[in-house]
C-alpha cells in the first residue's frame, strides 16, 4: 500500500471500496475541478469527538478526491452579537460560498444540537446579495453522543439543511458513546459505526457530482420566478 491517502486509512478494507463513476452522475455543465466539501463541527472542547469524526471524513473524501475544509469555530462570535465583517464570520461565510457540499458533525447536548453547531448554521445566511451560499448545495449530518445512540441531534439538522434549501442526503451517522470509539492517538476504532461514516461520505460524493452542475434548475421555483416579474414590472413601470 504505496498511497499515502490508504496508508492514513488503516480501517478500510479498500478490496470493497468503489471509487464513484463520475460519468454516470456528472452533468454536462459541470464545473471540472473535485468536488468541494466544507466540514462543520460543534465542539470547542480539546478533545472533541465531533471534530474527530469531521477528520475522520475528510481523509475519506479526500480519498474519493475531494477538495476540503474544516472550519475552526473558536473564537467565533454569537449571531448579531458582531457585525458580518468580524473575521471569523466572514471566514466561514467565505467557505460556505466556496463549498459545493457540507458535513455538519454536533454532539448532543441536553437533546439537541450544541449552541455552537447552532451559531455556525445561524451566521450562514439564506442570501449574500444576489448570491445564495447554501442553496441547491448538498449536506450530510453526524453526530456523537456520550451516551446510547440518539438521533436528536441529526433530526435538527436536517431541518435546518432543508430551511437552508440544501440537499440533505438520505444516509446519516450517529456514534454512541463516542469516547470509547477512539484509541490513543485520536483515530476511530474499527466498528460498524465507522463503517457507516464511510458509507455516507460515499453517499455525499455522489449525490455532490450529481446536483453541482444542475443545482439552478433544481432549486428554480415559480413563486420566485413570479416575484421577479412583478418586481421588474414594477422597476419599467415606475414613474420618472
Amino acid at each position: 500500500m504505496n498511497n499515502p491517502i490508504e496508508q492514513d486509512l488503516p480501517n478500510v478494507d479498500f478490496s470493497r471500496m468503489r471509487p464513484v463513476i463520475t460519468e454516470y452522475l456528472k452533468s454536462d455543465d459541470d464545473p471540472g475541478h473535485p468536488p468541494r466539501i466544507l466540514l462543520l463541527y460543534g465542539s470547542l472542547r480539546k478533545r472533541s469527538f465531533s471534530k474527530l469524526v469531521a477528520l475522520e471524513a475528510e481523509r475519506l473524501l479526500k480519498w474519493h478526491g475531494c477538495e476540503t475544509r474544516i472550519f475552526d469555530p473558536r473564537d467565533l462570535p454569537l449571531p448579531d452579537a458582531e457585525e458580518p465583517d468580524h473575521p471569523k464570520v466572514r471566514e466561514l461565510r467565505d467557505l460556505a460560498s466556496w463549498s459545493e457540499g457540507m458535513i455538519w458533525v454536533s454532539p448532543e447536548r441536553h437533546g439537541a444540537m450544541t449552541g455552537i453547531m447552532k451559531a455556525q448554521i445561524d451566521w450562514i445566511p439564506l442570501s449574500l446579495g444576489a448570491v445564495r451560499p447554501t442553496q441547491g448545495k448538498t449536506l450530510a449530518v453526524m453526530q456523537v453522543s456520550g451516551g446510547s445512540q440518539s438521533f436528536n441531534a441529526i433530526n435538527q439538522m436536517r431541518v435546518l439543511g432543508r430551511w437552508m434549501r440544501m440537499v440533505t442526503i438520505p444516509n446519516q451517522s450517529s456514534v454512541a458513546k463516542a469516547f470509547l470509539e477512539f484509541d490513543e492517538n485520536d483515530r476511530m476504532k474499527p466498528s460498524a459505526y465507522y463503517n457507516r461514516i464511510v458509507d455516507v461520505v460515499e453517499e455525499l460524493v455522489k449525490f455532490t457530482w450529481m446536483v453541482r452542475g444542475r443545482s439552478d434548475y433544481l432549486v428554480d421555483r415559480y413563486s420566485e420566478r413570479v416575484e421577479d416579474a412583478a418586481q421588474l414590472s414594477k422597476r419599467v413601470n415606475q414613474r420618472s
